[in-house]
């Protein structure tokens, strides 16, 4: 099993970001389609992937595609595919999620069931016994139909990878800290220049910004399905990756990134947070209004999330706070300025339009990205 395919899904609207990752660890294209890339790998590449790509929600080793449009199609084409190559006999294995889109075959139920039915069948004849005891390490399997082509897959990470260890408390209406490492990277913001969330809620941009500015591996203080399959990823590969992210932190980095939030009781938590992740000393939180924000320093850099409105009772009071967001951030006329948003009227009450707006889905919910670009800092001579 030397060359493997890997499939990384990721927030609709960030494959860009998430394929340049994926280039820059070596590694070889396959497929981009939308939410999701296909790529090729060796077995080190399972466990660099988690550990280093910080925009994935997961790494999943592809087992085969195929088309069916029936059961007994589906049952066939799952049956047929090499699972001796992946499942030993004591493996744990289950179908943890199956979707469909614009498929003859829907049922998710089903289609779980039937395809954990044609991987016992299959694993009866390579085994040859008629009974698995199931207690080896666990195998999650996922299945993805789309326009009748069912993809099958083995899930190497667990645990969704935008749970990178550090966020032990959150505040309300929180951003996944994939989506906040994906708009980061969306901008030319680097660990030279100063950056400010004025809505920083829980920490999760500021705390993303700074294990990008220090190198930091967003998947080094976690664990993964896959340390456990000795069959495909031995130790050494995940040992090794460690390492070698061990060995590209910036360890002597200074940065200037900057937290406010209104709500005392979340600064302190956005403060646990950064500690939890160890970029405590790279982020100053302070409880503050937004109104209040201001900076003598040039170039500098917003990247928020204010809020947009969950509740049907706050959503009257959007268009005073956008106002009121705009009219703060062109005191700061030399600053680029980045802002996540559902609210679809943001633009409009903020009071100019964006240079760039490109559309993200949040979960199932669309956002905008707004994009202010201030002007670029003199070159240093």
């Amino acid at each position: 099993m030397q060359e493997l395919e890997l499939i990384a899904p990721c927030h609709f609207g960030l494959e860009a970001v998430l394929k340049r990752e994926i280039t820059d660890l070596g590694y070889e294209i396959v497929t981009v389609e939308d939410g999701r890339i296909t790529f090729k790998g060796d077995v080190a590449a399972i466990a660099k992937a988690n550990i280093f790509i910080r925009t994935a929600e997961r790494i999943m080793i592809k087992v085969g595609a195929f088309k069916a449009t029936t059961f007994d199609e589906l049952f066939e084409g799952t049956k047929a595919l090499p699972w001796q190559d992946f499942l030993p006999q004591d493996a744990k294995f289950w179908v943890t999620k199956a979707t469909t889109n614009k498929s003859k075959l829907f049922s998710g139920s089903d289609i779980q069931s039937i395809v954990k039915k044609a991987i016992v069948d299959k694993l009866k004849g390579i085994y040859h016994i008629n009974w698995f005891e199931e207690n080896g390490a666990e195998y999650p399997i996922r299945v993805f139909i789309l326009k009748d082509m069912v993809t099958i897959a083995l899930d190497t990470s667990g645990t969704s990878l935008h749970k990178r260890g550090y966020r032990q408390l959150v505040g309300k209406a929180p951003i996944s800290e994939t989506l906040a490492a994906a708009l980061i990277m969306l901008t030319p913001w680097n660990k030279d220049r100063i950056l400010v969330d004025p809505f920083c809620g829980s920490g999760t941009f500021p705390i993303e910004a700074a294990l990008i500015g220090a190198n930091i591996a967003p998947g080094m203080n976690r664990e993964f399905t896959a340390e456990n399959w000795k069959n495909i990823a031995p130790k050494k590969v995940w040992y090794d990756a460690v390492t070698e992210a061990e060995d590209l932190i910036l360890r002597d980095v200074k940065m200037n990134i900057q937290g406010y939030d209104l709500d005392p009781g979340i600064v302190k938590c956005a403060m646990q947070n950064a500690r939890e992740a160890g970029v405590e000393e790279h982020i100053h939180f302070q409880q503050r209004d937004m109104r209040d924000l201001s900076s003598p320093k040039k170039y500098g850099f917003i990247i928020t999330n204010p809020p947009y409105g969950e509740r049907l009772e706050d959503k009257a009071d959007l268009p005073k706070l956008y106002k009121e967001i705009g009219q703060t951030l062109d005191k700061l006329d030399t600053w680029s300025k980045f802002i996540i948003t559902s609210y679809e009227d943001a633009e409009r009450y903020l009071g100019r339009k964006a240079t760039k707006n490109r559309k993200i889905y949040n979960g199932m919910i669309k956002s905008y990205f707004y994009q202010y670009m201030g002007p670029k800092p003199p070159k240093k001579l």
